[in-house]
């Protein structure tokens, strides 16, 4: 991971995760390991956070994903049952260029915003960052980031935490 972000600085956190940020600029994240198990494999997947302050205290959340069955047509929207984000940042969600120009070509599992007290949280789950280890035959692979990926992602996660700090 260090490699692929090379040009920023990287803070450990603890075992499974380090921050980075760059001086002078706005975006700081969060990179979290996750670890899935398979049949005689397993996973180590990647999950990209920023968050900004929250206005409001109530819990909300969101899930986004592609949509469209062979080709990306567009991104979905879903709230959770009992605590739906607030219909401001959802229109800013959908409306804004610039997130969409980001999002629609980054190889993404999973994107999920959350608010609670703390404040708000979108963790990003991207394919490339991850790690496939094998156990029969023994192999190990890191699947690195495409520099138009690692924009991509870059480009994402600065329009989520903008958008995010204004709600």
């Amino acid at each position: 991971m260090r490699r692929d972000f090379h040009d920023w600085r990287c803070e450990p956190l603890d075992a499974r995760g380090a921050r980075f940020g760059r001086p002078g600029a706005a975006l700081v994240f969060e990179v979290r390991e996750r670890t899935q198990s398979e049949l005689l494999m397993h996973l180590v997947l990647t999950e990209f956070i920023v968050r900004a302050p929250a206005r409001h205290p109530a819990p909300a959340r969101l899930d986004v994903r592609h949509t469209g069955a062979w080709r990306r047509t567009g991104l979905r929207y879903a709230a959770r049952r009992g605590a739906p984000p607030p219909e401001a940042l959802l229109a800013e969600l959908r409306e804004d260029p610039a997130l969409r120009a980001a999002l629609m070509p980054l190889d993404f599992k999973r994107l999920r915003i959350e608010r609670q007290a703390a404040g708000w949280t979108a963790t990003l789950e991207h394919m490339a960052g991850s790690e496939v280890v094998n156990r029969m035959p023994a192999f190990r692979r890191y699947i690195a980031f495409a520099p138009a990926q690692r924009d991509a992602l870059l480009a994402a996660l600065a329009r989520l935490q903008a958008i995010l700090a204004r709600h």
